[in-house]
């Protein structure tokens, strides 16, 4: 299938490792020209130097934390100057730390706010002038499984990106006549550096290992096994791509069959 992305322009956030840089791959593997994103400005030049080497496409790392007020504007403006506009906006951020309700302060609620919801809103804010010049205008949130079933010990993650799904399905509704599309991905247990981080946690709390940890949170699959990230970003390229056309509103969820409800 031809997921006509070729010479489309994408800004993936968070994508130097992990989800964000398997869905940039992605997308820059079908002809798309990607802005890549990290805090660190050696770590976004060298993610952009090897999907353009693997790929041959045009790529550019940009630094600067999405949490940071002032850094998604200044990332879309650098995306749609070095391409000419942007078609496709993949917001993914690191998710906040682990633990139980009493152990986090206000502060900390308002850091994981900043890092896990308020990055969308104003990536997006950002991007809709650009969006509404592109002929396949399309928005990508990356939230997590846990919106549908919490995860223990995950009070943060699983409170604020509810707020990230109700952005999304409401932005669908909203500017669905713009000829805009938003949708979200929920990817389940994935094996990503921020999962381990999640395995080494659990493992210090049950004194286990964190190869026992990722062994029993697998079992909760129906295939048995975490995903892969290229298995989560092969969802997420044709979501964003002018072949998913009529398809907005919609929340994915990308995880083996571990969420256990019906809707």
């Amino acid at each position: 299938m031809d997921l006509k992305l070729k010479d489309k322009s994408a800004l993936v956030t968070a994508s130097t490792r992990g989800l964000g840089y398997a869905a940039a791959l992605g997308l820059a593997r079908e002809g798309c020209r990607v802005a890549v994103n990290s805090r660190s400005t050696a770590g976004a030049a060298a993610a952009a130097q090897a999907i353009a080497k693997e790929t041959g496409a045009k790529v550019i790392g940009l630094p600067g934390d999405v949490s940071d007020p002032d850094v998604p504007a200044r990332l879309v403006e650098a995306t749609a100057r070095a391409f000419g506009g942007m078609d496709i906006l993949i917001t993914n951020a690191g998710g906040p730390p682990a633990g139980a309700f009493e152990s986090f302060d206000e502060a900390a609620w308002q850091k994981a706010i900043d890092l896990t919801f308020m990055s969308h809103v104003r990536l997006i804010q950002a991007a809709l002038p650009h969006l509404r010049q592109s002929k396949a205008a399309s928005v990508l949130t990356v939230t997590s499984y846990s919106v549908k079933q919490p995860i223990p010990n995950l009070i943060l993650s699983n409170s604020i990106r509810a707020a990230t799904v109700g952005l999304t399905k409401s932005l669908a509704l909203e500017l669905g006549s713009a000829g805009i599309r938003f949708n979200s991905i929920l990817p389940g247990w994935t094996e990503t550096e921020r999962v381990t981080e999640l395995m080494k946690f659990r493992a210090a709390q049950n004194q286990s290992t964190i190869e026992a940890e990722i062994a029993k949170q697998s079992k909760d699959s129906s295939l048995g096994r975490m995903g892969r990230p290229d298995e989560f970003a092969n969802a997420a390229v044709f979501l964003v791509s002018p072949a998913a056309s009529y398809i907005t509103g919609v929340m994915l969820t990308v995880d083996g069959g571990l969420y256990k409800g019906t809707l």
